[in-house]
């Protein structure tokens, strides 16, 4: 097992609040978007990009790349942030995001942007090409590891269960999967519109190797990681309880903001309240 120092942590942390700011301003800039899914996992795809996973930004189909698919396509803007402050392109293209002839669209586009394994937004899809890439991997003989990021809200969809099923049968011990669980979803409170409770339980009862922590502390991110690599003959599941619109205050745990873009004081009030935490 890796031991990060405080150092690295603290490090990490300023980096994720780096990309929540960009987040803000990119979707400010469109007008339109999803900064309430996109800051609740920025922690996580930060700790991923960051520190976890093998990948070159200067050479995006490196073949021992690990693999990252963002099964909740519309959460976006966290995504494109990460490429960019990793340097798959210019940090100044996020301000295209959505914008006719831009490589940033409302939902990632494999042909288009560098670093996108996959062409997500249908929802409960992801998991199943996550597990796909670990297939092959396997047959090929590499050691790249495949790490999918799935929405709480999803947990809803039938192809989920199907791809539960899938994973540990073929003892796909080289995918580590996310549920984002901010408790929320486009038509309100996910235990209201469709409950998927009890999350732990169900994916140990569907063979998976499961683990609990808070989404935004850095160092049980990095850990859980870390122990899912030890784990042989079936994957990971790393259901991590966050909250929606993390690091700014009047998005935490509202609704309103799942898909709606700040104004301009709005961003204001927003990132002073980031750059303050830095």
């Amino acid at each position: 097992m890796v031991d990060y120092s405080d150092e690295e942590i603290v490090e990490l942390e300023r980096k994720a609040k780096t990309i929540r700011k960009d987040v803000l301003m990119m979707i400010h800039e469109a007008g339109s978007g999803h900064p309430g899914g996109s800051l609740s996992y920025a922690d996580i795809v930060t700790a991923l990009f960051f520190k976890i996973m093998k990948h070159r930004p200067s050479d995006p189909d490196w073949e021992g790349r690990d693999r990252f698919v963002l099964s909740k396509g519309h959460a976006a803007p966290v995504y494109y942030a990460a490429l960019a402050e990793s340097g798959y392109f210019p940090v100044e293209e996020l301000m295209t995001l959505r914008k006719l002839g831009s490589r940033l669209q409302g939902h990632p586009s494999r042909s288009k942007t560098p670093g996108v394994e996959m062409s997500t937004g249908s929802l409960g899809q992801g998991l199943s090409v996550a597990n796909g890439m670990a297939m092959a991997a396997k047959l090929d003989g590499k050691d790249h590891r495949i790490y999918c990021l799935c929405g709480d809200g999803e947990m809803e969809s039938g192809q989920i269960w199907e791809a539960a099923m899938l994973a540990p049968h073929y003892k796909l011990d080289n995918v580590t999967a996310f549920v984002d669980k901010n408790g929320l979803q486009i038509d309100g409170p996910t235990e209201k519109v469709m409950c998927s409770e009890p999350l732990t339980e169900k994916w140990r009862a569907f063979g998976w190797n499961v683990i609990e922590i808070n989404g935004h502390n850095m160092r049980e991110i990095l850990t859980a990681c870390e122990r899912a690599k030890q784990v042989k003959g079936k994957p990971t599941m790393i259901i991590a309880t966050t909250v929606k619109g993390k690091g700014v205050s009047f998005m935490e745990g509202s609704l309103k903001f799942h898909g709606k873009a700040p104004d301009e004081e709005e961003l204001r009030i927003g990132l002073d309240e980031l750059e303050g935490s830095l």
